[in-house]
């Protein structure tokens, strides 16, 4: 599940597979903690708003997708939750019925390392597995043939960077920088663009695939209404990133243009954005739409026990793939060391912006 694999203009650049130091198996607490900081939430959402009764008098399997799952372990606690919910629901609904059977797919870019992630399977799991590769930005399954759709913390990845900040010739160019915090408006407003564009397919796409009243759930970094971008956890994240490439600049390590010419393609939205791709959609009811903590109000005081080393390891998961296409293998290890000795400095401020509320939680039902 969390922020998985995504597209830029080179091409996919899934996690990093494997088992690995700095694989994403062993580096995605921070991701497993987002998870978690909004699994009562989901929970609450199935016992409310699906109405099993309804969604299994066609048959008796019911069918779930997780959009992003990663290598795992993540993806497999969730869809366990999942799970368990759903059949307690079903239950409560059909106590004199037996239960459905389950199907779960696991989806990805192609170049997900789908062989670790299957030779991690839950030798106890109650549902059977399926594999699904290819982008979440376009369809990926048959009408009508889903009832739940999940994805967690992998829809903030773009499709692609958007092509004008790369255009030395246009007023939206990025020069100096990989993402969009402390840069020119134009630069924020092409990022939105982008992810509109690309949530507009998202959305498209799960409507075409769920049935009349299956349930949507995504949760993905936020920006909290009137937080600078460059005081969000993932702007604050990026800036020290950003920081240890323009040192290796000034040092003659990597050229200039290099660095122009690699932006990060990833973007947090707002509630008011959603609201408003939700609605132009028009295809599923809002259940619950709302900001809050990544890691939960239990969970921030667990930052202090995070290194600078182990917040490296987390984002070198991430994003050593993307970075090590367009800059070369042999950058990585020191890009990675200098973030690790820059990123002891800010602890503070990324439990700061937890408060703010980081993480966009939503539930739609297909209409």
């Amino acid at each position: 599940m969390s922020s998985k694999a995504r597209i830029g203009l080179l091409g996919p650049f899934p996690m990093n597979g494997g088992h690995g130091t700095y694989s994403y198996a062993k580096n995605s607490t921070l991701q497993r903690k987002s998870a978690d900081a909004v699994r009562e939430k989901i929970g609450e959402a199935i016992a409310e708003k699906l109405d099993m009764e309804t969604l299994c008098s066609g048959g008796k399997s019911f069918h779930i997708a997780d959009f992003g799952c990663s290598t795992g372990p993540n993806t497999f606690i969730a869809m366990q939750n999942i799970l368990e919910f759903v059949e307690r629901k079903y239950k409560s609904q059909c106590p004199t019925s037996q239960s459905p059977e389950f199907q779960a797919f696991f989806n990805d870019q192609a170049s997900n390392d789908f062989n670790s992630l299957f030779t991690t399977l839950p030798l106890d799991r109650q549902y059977f597995v399926a594999g699904v590769p290819g982008s979440f930005h376009g369809r990926l399954f048959p009408d009508s043939s889903l009832h739940f759709a999940y994805s967690s913390t992998a829809l903030h990845w773009l499709s692609k960077v958007p092509e004008e900040l790369l255009d030395k010739n246009s007023p939206s160019f990025n020069k100096g920088r990989i993402y969009y915090t402390n840069t020119l408006d134009k630069v924020a407003d092409a990022y939105s663009s982008q992810f509109a564009k690309d949530m507009e397919i998202f959305l498209d796409a799960r409507a075409k695939e769920l049935v009349a009243g299956g349930m949507l759930v995504m949760t993905m970094p936020g920006q909290p209404n009137g937080i600078p971008h460059c005081e969000t956890g993932m702007g604050m994240t990026v800036d020290e990133l950003q920081s240890c490439f323009l040192d290796m600049v000034n040092e003659g390590i990597i050229s200039e243009s290099k660095v122009d010419s690699f932006n990060l393609p990833m973007y947090s939205a707002n509630l008011e954005e959603m609201k408003e791709l939700i609605q132009r959609n028009g295809s599923f009811n809002v259940e619950k739409m709302e900001l809050t903590m990544a890691n939960g109000e239990s969970q921030l005081q667990s930052y202090s026990s995070y290194t600078g080393r182990i917040l490296q390891m987390h984002l070198r998961a991430g994003m050593e793939e993307i970075i090590s296409k367009h800059f070369g293998t042999e950058i990585i290890d020191d890009l990675f060391d200098r973030y690790a000795m820059k990123v002891e400095n800010f602890f503070h401020r990324l439990q700061s912006s937890e408060r703010k509320g980081a993480l966009l939680f939503i539930v739609l039902i297909r209409k």
